[in-house]
């Protein structure tokens, strides 16, 4: 059964940096992209960022372009997002994300709140 466990998340303060990871297990990790997503109270959820299979491309949305840095490895199956420069605008529950077919495979997510 495929596993994502996100975990890294906190409280932190405006201007602080986090970094969430990721274990995937139970499928062939090194073949998929990997996405981080996220979902603050009362917004859709929302793609963070993007690591495509292994010396592939990066991308991220434009909030977080020059603060947040995705990355993977292949050897640990797991994934990770630096956060850093953190605002309250980023609290959320992030989620991990990868799409086989036409299926979707969700974490359970991690809160990340940013304040003072």
């Amino acid at each position: 059964q495929v596993q994502l466990v996100e975990s890294g998340g906190g409280l932190v303060q405006p201007g602080g940096s986090l970094r969430l990871s990721c274990a995937a297990s139970e499928f062939t990790f090194s073949s998929y992209a990997m996405s981080w997503y996220r979902q603050a109270p009362g917004k859709e959820r929302e793609l963070v960022a993007v690591v495509t299979r292994p010396g592939g491309s990066l991308n991220y949305a434009d909030s977080v372009k020059g603060r947040f840095t995705i990355s993977r490895d292949d050897v640990k199956n797991t994934v990770y997002l630096q956060m850093n420069k953190l605002k309250p605008e980023d609290t959320a529950v992030y989620y991990c994300n990868f799409k086989s077919g036409w299926s979707d495979y969700w974490g359970q997510g991690t809160q990340v709140t940013v304040s003072s």
